[in-house]
């Protein structure tokens, strides 16, 4: 499986013409890798919790808190003030030339 293109910045990944927020590129492989295992650790107790409310609100709240330590939710991870397009449609974003000008077949 190849990875999802990434928008010029680093601050996107495209999925299915979706923009979704990357991760903060200022985390170190120190920070980040437990925060990625944490979110799948998380993940699969969401898949584990089926049924039990109270077991899958919990798995969904670590699951939040992984993606916000990461950048992918939350405050925006860069500082120049540019807005945030996370789950918009990339053709109608700033990003829509460069989007435009992908291989459809990845």
């Amino acid at each position: 499986m190849s990875k999802p293109p990434r928008t010029p910045d680093g601050r996107y990944i495209v999925v299915r013409g979706r923009l979704w927020r990357a991760s903060n590129p200022a985390l170190d492989e120190s920070e980040r890798q437990p925060l990625v295992n944490e979110l799948m650790d998380a993940r699969r107790a969401v898949r584990d919790a089926k049924g039990d409310p109270a077991k899958t609100k919990q798995a969904r709240a670590r699951v939040d808190a992984a993606k916000v330590a990461l950048g992918e939710r939350g405050p925006v991870w860069w500082s120049d003030g540019a807005p945030d397009y996370n789950r918009h449609m990339a053709k109608n974003t700033p990003y829509a030339r460069w989007f435009s000008g992908l291989d459809p077949e990845g």
